[in-house]
């Protein structure tokens, strides 16, 4: 029931997604800050997501990006981000995503990321691995950083900060060695499980960023971590998640000690 539930909601805010994208009358604001973007698309994802959930699991704990908690007490909490993504979205750019992530008792048990535009459904449960469309997923086997193909993403505040996310980019593109910057933390972190990428790191996400994809790296091989090295929770903001052979490399590259 679970399973079918995350599966259902998941689907029902990607039809929102497509109903809404590239329309050109699509209404954009502005949340606190700069390129803080939200959309109606946003907001119809979230209720159809909230709808499907609410219907079978009426005392579960709800946390989600737009309409923030929904207190209960429960052992389950749904992690939700209707659109991730969205200034991509906004923009017509097909990298974006539904992510929901699954708690019980303070672990992450089930998740769920699917991109309809490239008809991409990733799910993970925890112990029993990770899957593309239903096919098992692995991380990649590269173990030399030199040759790795890594991906981030930039946050709009503390941009310029000591050690901050420019002053690691520059750390790894002067070495040659290739970062990209797709827009979307839950499909970097899939992409990492599918071995598409060696490595993610992330200076600031929030919870609903992270809560599926990371567990999709952990049950295709891989590892995710602080910054230090330390077990991960999705409710700190620094995540460095790779195939486990280059972790603890990029660790010492983020950290300035390479």
């Amino acid at each position: 029931m679970l399973k079918e539930t995350l599966i259902n909601a998941t689907e029902a805010g990607a039809q929102v997604m497509q109903h809404y994208f590239n329309n050109k009358n699509l209404q954009i604001n502005n949340k606190e800050g700069v390129n803080n973007l939200v959309t109606e698309a946003d907001h119809a994802s979230e209720k159809a997501i909230l709808e499907i959930i609410k219907g079978a699991f009426p005392d579960h704990f709800i946390v989600s990006e737009e309409v923030g908690e929904i207190v209960m007490d429960s052992e389950y909490k749904w992690i939700i981000d209707p659109i991730d993504g969205t200034v991509n979205y906004a923009h017509g750019i097909p990298l974006c995503c539904i992510s929901i992530g699954l708690e019980q008792a303070g672990k992450m048990i089930m998740g769920a990321v699917y991109n309809p535009f490239l008809k991409e459904f990733y799910f993970a449960e925890r112990g029993h691995g990770a899957t593309l469309n239903g096919q098992p997923i692995q991380v990649s086997g590269q173990a030399d950083l030199m040759k790795s193909c890594l991906v981030t993403g930039f946050p709009y505040t503390y941009i310029n900060e000591p050690n901050g996310p420019l002053e690691v980019f520059s750390r790894f593109i002067r070495q040659g060695i290739p970062v990209r910057r797709l827009g979307s933390a839950a499909i970097d972190l899939c992409w990492v499980a599918a071995g598409r990428f060696d490595g993610f790191y992330e200076h600031k996400l929030q919870a609903w960023d992270s809560a599926a994809g990371f567990l999709m790296v952990e049950e295709a091989g891989g590892k995710v971590t602080d910054f230090k090295g330390d077990h991960y929770s999705p409710y700190q903001p620094h995540i460095v998640a790779t195939n486990g052979k280059i972790h603890d490399d990029i660790l010492l590259w983020i950290n300035d000690k390479a």
